[in-house]
């Protein structure tokens, strides 16, 4: 690998990771910049490998999870019948069975007029599609919000402490902006699977 440093003004091809271990070991005495390492100047490049390692972390468990809350909704898992829902009575004799009104609501379920369908003309497996495509679409937009946000402060303060950014910067950021989003996210994506 060529050196790429600061002063070149030279953008390293993607993913450009190299051995950390020259930038973490043994380093008294040393330049900043390492001769075989690669380091971001540009706050677009900075950027650009955010985007791209956020999109290879967040992509799939959204991915993941969009395909499986499809396929919960396209084979939604078989409803017990109610005769698994018995109960016997204090005397053991005769079984009961749970109704599915109160006696206090004061109409049997066969007298009360039906309720409209919501969404009479969409499917299961359209709804089912939407639900998938809003994930794939969410997962996109998230990671380029994400990765814009983290990406241009990083440039910033690495550019006000006049730092070099390594490559790795961006890959390691990516990892903690994945993982702080899956804690976010958990709640409301569990309450849709």
């Amino acid at each position: 690998m060529s050196s790429i440093g600061l002063l070149s003004g030279t953008t390293p091809s993607w993913p450009s990771l190299y051995d950390p271990g020259i930038e973490l070991l043994h380093i008294a005495h040393n330049d900043p910049v390492q001769p075989r390492g690669a380091y971001l100047t540009h706050p677009i490049d900075v950027f650009r490998f955010t985007l791209y390692w956020t999109l290879i972390f967040y992509t799939p468990i959204f991915l993941f999870c969009g395909l499986y809350a499809f396929l919960n909704l396209t084979f939604p898992p078989t409803q017990r019948s109610n005769v698994a829902r018995r109960e016997i009575s204090d005397d053991g004799v005769y079984p009961l069975t749970l109704l599915p009104y109160s006696p206090r609501d004061g109409a049997a379920p066969l007298l009360r007029p039906p309720k409209p369908k919501p969404n009479e003309g969409r499917s299961r497996t359209t709804f089912a599609i939407l639900v998938f495509l809003t994930f794939a679409t969410l997962s996109i937009a998230g990671a380029a919000i994400g990765s814009a946000i983290i990406g241009y402060i990083l440039a910033g303060i690495y550019k006000l402490a006049k730092f070099n950014m390594s490559t790795w910067i961006p890959f390691l950021w990516s990892v903690i902006s994945v993982l702080v989003g899956l804690l976010s996210v958990w709640p409301f994506v569990i309450d849709i699977i």
